[in-house]
């Protein structure tokens, strides 16, 4: 009569291969931070192309994408602030980042060598963020994404120059409503103005007149999107409610259209001054001037929206 031998328990690191070898791939937070600076430097190198031309896209159109020189500084603000929960566990890098990385490298490598549809800024811009991203989690590992995913999303949405093709779609009804307000507004203060289609015309007590064009002198109608920058990263950093955050989101569309009414009324009065004042430099001056009650209003309408439901101790609302 034989008995076996009682089974010893198996350790937890050798009860699977996957498991063993996501043990032995852990790395401190010093060395992914090693790696991921190695990184950084091969990424500019690589897309040193499409990050040069956003550049001097934002630098040439500063009224309109200007703000993206600054989206980069406030996705890794938002990395910054999650760095204890990044910091909680080791690192595990993840082979699914690879191929996430290689995704991106091919998205990249189609918009420049592909057929002509595709070789778009956006559709570069595209690849070089999923490229990011696949770094971001060949490094760090897959626990990150759950903490690294709004940054990334935030710098692929707003990082970058919408073609004129996609935002016209939008931006062209938003003049239209610009145009009338402008000259609603303008026409109260006592200005003699006659609007046709887009064209506001400015008439002097001398006799002569000045056509402003909202669809060019209001082209900082593409600063939509900053406000919607604006927006989404003051919900996200002031808002604890996901009614609340997207409440503000949308408050940025009519938001940026009461703006760029006001916007289009200044250069008209502005205009009666020195017609040149509407058009060439001091044009976009203005538009970035407005941006500062564009983000009091913002302010604003997030103190609204924080006040609108006041929960009361022990209700167990959402904090």
């Amino acid at each position: 009569m034989t008995s076996s031998a009682p089974s010893r328990p198996v350790p937890p690191e050798a009860a699977s291969p996957a498991a063993a070898l996501s043990t032995w791939l852990e790395v401190t937070p010093r060395a992914a931070w090693i790696a991921g600076s190695v990184f950084a430097a091969g990424y500019l190198l690589t897309f040193w192309d499409f990050l040069r031309n956003q550049a001097v896209q934002a630098v040439t159109q500063p009224s309109d994408w200007g703000h993206t020189l600054l989206i980069p500084a406030i996705s890794g603000y938002f990395v910054w602030l999650k760095r204890d929960q990044l910091l909680a566990e080791p690192f595990r890098p993840s082979w699914w980042g690879i191929a996430v990385f290689v995704l991106g490298m091919a998205i990249y490598m189609l918009s420049a060598f592909g057929p002509p549809a595709v070789q778009h800024h956006n559709v570069r811009g595209l690849g070089a963020a999923v490229a990011l991203l696949g770094g971001a989690l060949a490094i760090f590992g897959l626990r990150s994404f759950r903490f690294l995913w709004f940054p990334w999303a935030y710098w692929l949405v707003f990082g970058q120059t919408i073609s004129e093709r996609l935002l016209s779609r939008v931006t062209e009804r938003l003049q239209d409503w610009s145009a009338i307000g402008a000259d609603i507004l303008m026409n109260t203060f006592g200005i003699d103005v006659e609007r046709v289609g887009n064209v506001l015309t400015i008439h002097f007590s001398d006799g002569t007149s000045h056509p402003l064009n909202v669809a060019e002198a209001c082209s900082g109608m593409r600063t939509l999107m900053a406000f919607l920058a604006i927006g989404v990263a003051m919900a996200a950093l002031g808002l604890s409610t996901w009614w609340q955050r997207a409440a503000l989101v949308i408050a940025g569309i009519p938001i940026s259209l009461f703006v760029n009414i006001l916007r289009v009324t200044s250069l008209g009065l502005l205009s009666i001054i020195d017609p040149n004042m509407s058009a060439g430099e001091f044009h976009s001056m203005v538009g970035l001037v407005w941006l500062v009650p564009a983000f009091l209003l913002f302010l604003g309408a997030m103190w609204v929206i924080r006040n609108l439901v006041i929960d009361e101790p022990g209700t167990g609302g959402a904090s």
